[in-house]
């Protein structure tokens, strides 16, 4: 099968049986490194830490990228996120990429009592923060949402040069993105939304480079494709009413979100994978691979791993 021309990674988390979380992520690493595969991602819930887990794996697993999809900002200093970012950054050589996003509002409320009425603007000093705390190891900010001055360097040797991607989806978030980070890690957001909507705000914006587009995509290589579709729709459920994803599912034209997941054969999924670069992602991430068990995630990786510069 052709390559691509674009890199492509996969989001982990622990298989059910694991004795040990983050020593079966090492595992799991392991062996997406093996079938060629160019990243690996790790989201953020209330058990593992995504950050410490990066660090971790970029340390244990050597010549394979680690990322953050996503580090919800509303419970999070950036001083803090910025010191872990770092630490994950040094810990693997240089292979580390931070992504950051809204999170979901509700989740944050019962969790830590957050609410935040102006998500946009908490967003744009966030990022500001967070640029300044990496890139010039101190910061000193009192904005609206955010305030910071960290009373020593927050500089960390060797954990420089983080590229910085934002889960940002709608208009005004797209343009802060462009303003302040080096790309986007969009979720769900199907070939049509980044060509039409995405890539041109980011581009307008700053029409001088090109930003990074990490395309998040579900797919499944599968030959059970009603009965893995299904575990997909009930999986996929929540981000229907998620107003973030709501709208970019109405852009598209879906109604359920398990339409724009790609579940079939190895033609039928690379088919769809290569409309989303046609439509400007430059890196794919693939996620739920395990919604048809053991075989086809290892199905799948290998396509993924056959396909990936």
């Amino acid at each position: 099968m052709t390559k691509f021309e674009v890199p492509i990674g996969v989001s982990l988390w622990p298989r059910p049986e694991a004795v040990n979380d983050v020593a079966d992520v090492v595992e799991l690493t392991r062996e997406a490194q093996g079938v060629g595969l160019r990243g690996v991602w790790f989201g953020q819930k209330f058990d593992l830490d995504s950050l410490v887990l990066a660090g971790v794996v970029g340390q244990a697993v050597g010549g394979i990228g680690v990322g953050t999809s996503v580090v919800p900002i509303g419970a999070r200093h950036p001083v803090v996120v910025g010191s872990q970012a770092q630490t994950a950054q040094a810990a693997s050589g240089g292979r580390f990429r931070l992504g950051v996003g809204f999170g979901a509002a509700a989740f944050d409320a019962a969790a830590f009592g957050v609410v935040e009425d102006r998500p946009v603007l908490r967003l744009r000093e966030y990022l500001t923060v967070l640029r300044e705390v990496i890139e010039r190891g101190g910061v000193e900010f009192a904005g609206e949402r955010v305030r910071a001055n960290p009373p020593m360097s927050t500089a960390v040797r060797g954990g420089g040069n983080i590229p910085l991607l934002v889960a940002a989806m709608g208009p005004q978030a797209l343009r802060v993105t462009g303003e302040l980070a080096d790309g986007v890690l969009p979720f769900l957001a199907g070939p049509r939304t980044l060509g039409t909507h995405i890539l041109p705000r980011l581009e307008r914006v700053r029409p001088e480079r090109r930003p990074q587009v990490v395309a998040g995509v579900v797919a499944v290589v599968t030959d059970r494709v009603e009965e893995v579709r299904a575990r997909a729709a009930e999986a996929m459920s929540f981000f229907e009413n998620v107003p973030s994803y709501r709208a970019v599912l109405d852009r598209e034209g879906a109604g359920r979100a398990v339409e724009l997941a790609l579940i079939g054969d190895e033609e039928y999924v690379a088919r769809g994978l290569r409309e989303y670069i046609e439509a400007g992602a430059t890196e794919l991430l693939v996620t739920q691979t395990d919604l048809g068990g053991p075989a086809d995630r290892q199905r799948t990786w290998r396509l993924l791993g056959e396909l990936s510069v």
